[in-house]
């Protein structure tokens, strides 16, 4: 079985479905159909299909160009139908992970993905999960959905985990140039991925199972929460203390050793950062173990909103006005700059907070003139981006919550009443409230 699946990788003759063609899933289908692989997107959401068989793009950072080299090959399918599946011998699932209300992960899209897959599941295929999820997922949920016609993983069809680890507009790394770990339900498994993604990757990195594959990218993830929210932590203390944080940081930066700069913002975004610690804290409770420290970073990043409104509110009322009535203008709703995803953006947050206090709120931001339907703030779907970032006098205050490198700040500082920001993108001034 694995010197068939090998032969296919190494003469280009395998066939590669990708599921779910969003931030992680689109950028993978392409670099293997420079690869020279025939190549099958699947996605439930059929409008993303149409605009890719035109040769568009609905991801900002993705070229178009990059996706007609695709299309023109003419080895590329893209189907909202997964009968095709049948004809993979690799399909890679992509799919979202959130969490529910309750802070607990969310396995619909992967059991549902299964689900929909596993009738056309045939021998010698290959199964590669790259969603984050908590360690045991692979094994405990994917498997037996993919084993009930009675194939086996490891002996009838491979079966293996890689994390994703996309970092959308990253101009030093790309999906092809990240180091990928890998690991496999069984060896036969893991060296079946390794040879896929050797043939489009830089390098992988194989380890001894799915969970420690699994485990990896949530130790990536939360590094950053914890450090992301010991200098937000820092930030409100050295704030009250009247120091800098952003003048600490660059100076503790120049330590050639030991260090690390992380930097402070108005609360957490995107898919992996706010939502992938708590995968872990939820699989600790089976174990009889609580994580108190992810915990702690967690509440003190979720707190960040409520301390950004608080600076708008005591600026404004520094002016003798009030929050209740102020038009407010939110700069930046993407989670993080010069992207165009607007998933577990903390704008929302802040949004959602300054409406409460009775202020009248719009946004800005040139990556998303209209804002998409979204999981926890549909309120919002289709409202519009602010016009003219020059036009803003009528704003009684300017909230900076994301820094697109597009955006003329220092025209923004000339013409805005009250900035409150949250990035550091503009000089300090009498009009400037750092928060």
């Amino acid at each position: 079985m694995l010197k068939s699946f090998l032969g296919k990788i190494e003469k280009r003759e395998a066939v590669i479905g990708v599921l779910g063609l969003g931030y992680v899933g689109l950028p993978l289908l392409i670099e293997f159909s420079k690869a020279n692989f025939k190549v099958i997107g699947f996605d439930i959401d059929s409008q993303k299909g149409k605009m890719l068989k035109e040769g568009k793009s609905y991801i900002n950072h993705i070229s178009a160009e990059s996706i007609k080299k695709m299309v023109n090959s003419g080895n590329f399918e893209c189907h909202s139908e997964f009968s095709h599946a049948s004809k993979c011998d690799a399909i890679i699932f992509c799919v979202p992970t959130p969490l529910t209300r309750q802070r607990e992960p969310d396995m619909t899209y992967i059991v549902n993905s299964a689900e929909a897959i596993a009738p056309f599941i045939r021998k010698n295929q290959l199964y590669c999960l790259e969603s984050t999820t908590y360690p045991g997922t692979t094994d405990e949920v994917l498997k037996p959905i993919l084993e009930k016609n009675g194939l086996k993983a490891g002996e009838d069809f491979f079966l293996a985990f890689s994390p994703e680890r996309e970092d959308p507009n990253n101009k030093d790394y790309s999906t092809s140039t990240i180091p990928k770990v890998v690991g496999g339900y069984n060896h036969v498994s893991l060296e079946a991925a390794q040879a896929m993604y050797n043939t489009v990757i830089c390098k992988t990195v194989p380890v001894s199972s799915t969970a420690a594959a699994e485990a990896t990218k949530l130790m990536e993830n939360i590094f950053r929460c914890v450090n992301i929210a010991m200098v937000n932590e820092l930030k409100i203390i050295f704030d009250k203390m009247g120091i800098d944080i952003w003048e600490v940081i660059n100076a503790a930066k120049t330590k050639p050793f030991g260090y690390m700069p992380f930097y402070p913002g108005p609360g957490l975004g995107g898919h992996c950062i706010p939502i992938d610690p708590f995968y872990l804290t939820w699989k600790a409770r089976e174990f009889d173990y609580s994580t108190k420290f992810i915990e702690l970073a967690g509440e003190i990043n979720s707190a960040m909103p409520k301390y950004v409104v608080g600076k708008t509110l005591n600026a404004l009322n520094d002016r003798k006005k009030t929050l209740n009535g102020a038009h407010v203008l939110i700069v930046g709703l993407a989670y993080k700059k010069n992207v165009d995803d607007i998933r577990e953006s903390s704008s929302f947050k802040l949004w959602e907070l300054l409406e409460e206090k009775g202020a009248i709120v719009n946004y800005y931001d040139p990556y998303c003139l209209e804002i998409r339907d979204n999981r926890h703030y549909s309120k919002y779907a289709h409202k519009k981006s602010w016009g003219d970032i020059n036009n803003v006098s009528i704003f009684d205050a300017v909230v900076i919550s994301t820094d697109h490198d597009c955006i003329d700040f220092d025209k923004l500082q000339q013409n805005a009443s009250l900035i409150i920001d949250a990035r550091n993108a503009v000089k300090t001034a009498n009009n400037v409230v750092k928060a």
